[in-house]
């Protein structure tokens, strides 16, 4: 049956696992105590494990507590946002993925990356890997997958050379 606290499991061929906590419940009481033991498990069986988590310091450092090896954090919020308030979870996603790297996390990030919003995400430093396929596959309907691809890693890689210029 269903592991208490996991709404998805899924294996990448035994080498990764990636764990979506329920919100209700990734507050209760021992939550952090039986992810623990079902990461240390995983971990144990070579799997690597992945969560993916909002950009909130609780989230962070219960995500290390787990021994979890990988976080990803949910950018939705950042692309479905405009001005200010995409600022606001700018810097929210910056100090997430700062925590998480002071804490030994490997830090990934996606959901709703395009190519009008991902540079400034491509450009936190501590973020290692993006989830971009959804959009990627989408705009291949339109400009052809070569294309798609192509587009995204020149905004990705011009995003990362700036943030890593003298003077960024």
């Amino acid at each position: 049956g269903e592991q208490p606290g996991v709404a998805l499991f899924r294996t990448g061929r035994g080498q990764t696992a990636d764990i979506l906590a329920k919100a209700e419940i990734e507050h209760a009481v021992g939550f952090v105590d039986h992810m623990r033991t079902f990461v240390e498990r995983l971990s144990g069986r070579g799997c690597r494990v992945s969560l993916f988590i909002e950009p909130d310091p609780e989230q962070i450092e219960a995500s290390a507590a787990i021994g979890a090896a990988v976080i990803e954090l949910h950018t939705g919020r950042y692309a479905l946002t405009e001005g200010m308030s995409r600022d606001e979870e700018l810097e929210r996603l910056i100090a997430g993925a700062t925590l998480a790297a002071k804490r030994g996390l490997e830090v990934h990030a996606g959901h709703g990356l395009r190519f009008d919003n991902v540079a400034p995400i491509a450009a936190i430093p501590e973020v290692v890997e993006l989830n971009i396929g959804h959009f990627l596959v989408g705009e291949a309907v339109f400009i052809g997958l070569d294309a798609a691809i192509r587009e995204m890693r020149r905004l990705m890689d011009e995003a990362r050379a700036a943030s890593t210029a003298p003077g960024a």
